[in-house]
């Protein structure tokens, strides 16, 4: 622990300074930086990141103010959510995203340091947890997470993953201390191992699983919504930020709902000015961001977020990175009710998506929805070579997949998808003569 918090404090104190936040003052002394941390690829908060800052809603709302400032924006782009708690604790970064578990880490390290930090708002979030999913090497021999004792599996400590592997494995009776053995790794560093053999298992965050999965490296072992818990990302802001330029941080919040607006309303765009900006295929974009998506998109900060994030402190507590943290006062949605203002109530009311099966067709601009996954199955059937990527829902978490890669299971006249072998063996023991089948049959049986 004593390990940990040092690299975070002397990672800050050798940050370059020009990466700072706040007043930056130009020839006119009228100019001001504000200074966002992002994570490109962690692409449910692309809100409050990569699509918002390609559509530059932003500087538009900034630019809006005319309270007599020139406003220049510093985006800094982060793998993780550490860096970016580093650089704000060190008064460098105004307003952060990053994840559940790094938000909690995000509170302590700011009280402990001196420089408290707020939750101001949501990005994108999965009231069962989907956002997060363990996964194996394609051929790999391991079929249930009761399989990971004694294996190695690779995840970042600290990280929403890492607490959905935590969790995971104390329901599937194995020690997460001792039951396996853990690497901290980055979510690349931790791909790159899975694919060269060197772990057994991979615990990531969106959007590598799926990333991996559409690439044909990984193959899922572990829904992360078999929790049903809660899981999101969200928007920190340094407390004397806040109360300095509240409405430098209402406009931020503006723009956020702005681009999550856009998202509703143009998900295939939204996933390719993403893909664009990331490098991260669209496909794989989508299958978080989508109509149907994994994630949902709204700023509101919802009640049930918070008692997750409640939840969550055991998890960090156990592994001795943070003692107590008052949530309560960590969450700060006075900024974000102010720049809603009367949609507000709607957007703490809004409710994800029902789910649904889903075809992007290549060239299009649209998807097809379909009433269940064998209708699906049956158009892909009939348009061979014209699918561009197929999507479908669980039948037991609802969390959506790619249809190629999904687990089928034939039951009478039904076709159901599952993300992981496990839950499709649990309905299949559930229910006397359904069977698991593979694609190329599963197609066959729906045409």
């Amino acid at each position: 622990m004593k390990r940990t918090i040092t690299a975070l404090s002397t990672a800050s104190l050798l940050l370059p300074l020009s990466a700072c936040g706040g007043d930056a003052q130009a020839g006119d002394g009228h100019t001001v930086t504000v200074t966002v941390g992002y994570q490109s690829k962690t692409i449910n908060t692309v809100t409050a990141g990569t699509l918002l800052r390609s559509l530059g809603y932003f500087e538009q709302q900034l630019n809006a103010l005319h309270d007599g400032h020139t406003y220049k924006v510093d985006w800094q782009d982060y793998a993780t959510g550490a860096p970016i708690t580093a650089q704000m604790t060190a008064g460098k970064i105004d307003i952060g995203s990053m994840g559940d578990f790094p938000l909690l880490l995000n509170a302590a390290r700011g009280k402990q340091l001196g420089r408290p930090t707020h939750l101001v708002s949501v990005t994108g979030y999965n009231l069962r947890g989907g956002l997060n999913t363990v996964v194996t090497a394609p051929d790999s021999k391991l079929t249930s997470l009761k399989d990971l004792k004694g294996k190695k599996v690779s995840t970042s400590i600290g990280s929403a993953a890492d607490g959905t592997l935590v969790r995971a494995l104390q329901r599937a009776g194995i020690d997460p201390d001792n039951g396996i053995s853990k690497l901290n790794q980055q979510p690349a560093v931790g791909a790159s191992a899975l694919s060269a053999g060197s772990v057994d298992a991979l615990s990531q965050f969106v959007a590598w699983p799926g990333l991996l999965a559409y690439q044909g490296k990984a193959k899922a072992l572990y829904d992360g919504a078999q929790l049903n818990l809660p899981t999101f990302h969200g928007v920190t802001a340094r407390e004397d930020f806040a109360k300095d330029r509240p409405a430098v941080l209402e406009a931020f919040l503006k723009a956020q709902a702005q681009a999550t607006d856009y998202l509703d309303a143009h998900p295939v765009i939204a996933a390719e000015k993403v893909a664009k900006a990331t490098g991260l295929p669209a496909e794989a974009v989508y299958l978080y961001n989508g109509a149907q998506g994994i994630s949902t998109f709204d700023p509101a900060v919802k009640p049930q977020l918070v008692s997750a994030l409640k939840r969550d402190v055991s998890v960090l507590k156990s592994e001795k990175l943070v003692g107590d943290v008052d949530v309560d006062s960590f969450v700060d949605d006075r900024y974000v009710k102010k720049a809603l203002g009367s949609s507000y109530a709607k957007e703490l009311a809004a409710a994800p998506a029902p789910a649904a099966s889903e075809v992007w067709p290549k060239g299009s601009e649209r998807t097809t929805s379909f009433k269940s996954p064998k209708a699906l199955l049956a158009y892909v059937a009939g348009h061979k070579g014209g699918i561009r990527a197929a999507y479908v829902p669980d039948a037991t978490t609802g969390t959506q997949w790619f249809a190629d890669k999904a687990v089928w299971v034939a039951d009478g006249d039904k076709l159901l998808p599952f993300v992981a072998p496990a839950t499709a063996r649990a309905y299949v023991t559930a229910h006397p003569g359904a069977r698991t089948v593979s694609y190329p049959d599963a197609l066959g049986l729906a045409s």
